[in-house]
């Protein structure tokens, strides 16, 4: 059986968790219960259904970046640039909003990850409408035509400036996009050479962002300076076969050499085979054996180079028998955002309202920034130009934890448990018991909440422990039964309630500081 044939039964229960868990950023019981039991041709093509691009972000006087006003007095540096990163900040925090508020489509995780891919980072660009352009772009394309992608990548206005585009003239090049876009955006380390970096950093030349930081106008866009490109042939070495691309003249000149460019670097096998394996470590696993190279990494690469388009390839992956291997569930450690939004996707938490509760949205959506960053996994600000190091480096995704991001992941999980009225975090763990097919029976209670909660099963003697020290230490087992059905024939008396959302939140805090929760 080949590992990329379909996957032909109705999805369980586990199975649907793990592919929400994968394609979004985590799943409740509610979308679990949704997905299963149908099959997966179904499922997929409703995950990577076309979405509707949210609005933009505004300002707490609900204006959009375009009806702000913009300028760069050299008197006013130090306020601009303040005013700068809060709107920067802004930009972090909706984005999270959206992502939690995106609960069944593949559309933000897979814009995350053409974010790390593709990366241009905040601190280094500095203008809002920069990375929010930047934004839009990545959505409009993440499940679109690759070559169409890159060549829009290479003129956006943040990668411009971020990668050094807008000093790229006629008679000194600047190598840094010509080198990136063939090291870490297409083609992969090995399969090319100096001579290649500097005749892509001439086809480049002409190109700049117009609009930061400008006084007249809050308009961010593009152009192409004839005078400012390179016109010479420029020749390629023999790991595109000696391609020449022929210097042109006059305003299409850009255009023209970069399109030339990006088909010489899409005819060669290798860029296929390299999107298609970090496509795989993102959403699959990080370790890519000789089978798993031969059997799924160059078929979905063949599949991909017939046309560079992006969804057919999720599409076959995540029908694949491959992906519901149970060996594949569970897998994973959590990414940081996977574990903050993820937490409270399972518990239904919604986003503030940004226009009725203004304040609240603002101290909301930023608490959640302020996490992922302190988790190593702040959005558009990686480290360096090659992403988030999980992604990328030796050890993969075990550099998501160590002692510091261990302690500081139980600390968030304990908070959103305890609640934080602030930020109408307010999670209602009875609500998920009430679901439970026999709340009064903690064996059923312990069961049932722990299938939605994890990859895989708890074993006989985790939920022992949960159930006679965690939720109801030192007594027998039957006081539970007594306890809950006391509440549930009198609902409206608080002590009662107190006592038994005590107990389930006490299990809540110490399910989600266990190691089997950080892995999805």
């Amino acid at each position: 059986m080949a590992l990329l044939d379909k996957y032909d039964n109705p999805l369980t229960a586990r199975q649907a968790a793990h592919l929400l868990r994968r394609i979004t950023f985590g799943s409740s019981q509610e979308s679990i219960t949704q997905l299963a039991g149908k099959t997966t041709e179904t499922v997929v093509g409703f995950l990577l259904s076309k979405t509707t691009a949210p609005g933009p972000p505004k300002d707490p006087a609900n204006k959009t970046f375009h009806d702000l006003p913009w300028g760069y007095p050299a008197t006013e540096e130090m306020e601009q640039n303040k005013n700068d990163a809060i709107r920067c900040a802004l930009i972090k925090g909706w984005w999270i909003g959206q992502m939690l508020q995106q609960k069944s489509n593949i559309i933000e995780k897979m814009t995350l990850f053409w974010q790390n891919h593709f990366v241009s980072t905040a601190t280094d660009v500095s203008d809002a409408r920069f990375i929010y352009g930047q934004y839009q772009l990545l959505r409009k394309h993440a499940l679109g035509n690759f070559r169409t992608f890159v060549i829009d990548i290479t003129k956006d206005p943040a990668m411009l400036w971020y990668l050094n585009g807008n000093e790229n003239v006629v008679g000194k090049p600047n190598e840094n996009y010509g080198r990136e876009l063939q090291e870490l955006f297409t083609i992969g380390q090995g399969n090319y050479d100096e001579n290649d970096v500097k005749n892509a950093a001439r086809v480049l030349t002409g190109w700049r962002p117009v609009g930061f930081r400008n006084t007249a106008s809050a308009e961010v866009t593009v152009e192409f300076r004839a005078l400012r490109h390179d016109t010479g042939n420029k020749i390629f070495s023999s790991h595109y076969q000696n391609t020449v691309i022929k210097g042109r003249n006059g305003t299409s000149a850009g255009d023209l050499e970069l399109g030339e460019l990006v088909d010489m670097i899409l005819r060669q096998d290798a860029t296929a085979l390299f999107i298609v394996r970090k496509i795989y470590r993102w959403f699959v696993q990080a370790e890519i054996s000789p089978l798993i190279e031969n059997e799924v990494i160059k078929p979905l690469a063949a599949l991909f180079r017939n046309d560079y388009e992006i969804k057919p390839v999720l599409s076959q992956l995540f029908n694949s028998q491959h992906f519901y291997d149970a060996k594949l569930i569970g897998s994973q450690i959590k990414s940081p955002l996977e574990l903050v939004i993820g937490s409270l996707s399972h518990f239904n938490q919604n986003v503030p309202d940004p226009v009725k509760d203004r304040g609240t949205y603002d101290l909301f959506t930023q608490y959640l920034a302020a996490k992922a960053r302190e988790l190593q996994m702040e959005v558009f600000d990686q480290p360096t130009v090659f992403g988030w190091q999980p992604y990328y480096d030796t050890d993969f995704y075990e550099l998501w934890i160590n002692s510091t991001t261990l302690a500081l992941r139980g600390a968030y999980s304990d908070a959103i448990i305890k609640g934080i009225p602030a930020l109408k975090i307010n999670i209602n763990s009875l609500d998920l018991a009430k679901k439970v097919s026999d709340p009064s029976n903690p064996i059923v209670l312990v069961n049932e909440l722990t299938n939605y909660l994890f990859a895989f099963d708890l074993t006989q003697s985790q939920k022992d422990y949960l159930i006679d020290e965690i939720l109801i230490p030192g007594l027998p087992r039957y006081e539970w039964g007594v306890e809950w059905n006391q509440y549930i024939s009198n609902q409206g008396d608080i002590l009662k309630r107190n006592s038994v959302k005590r107990k389930i939140d006490n299990m809540y805090q110490y399910l989600l500081r266990l190691a089997e929760f950080q892995m999805g």
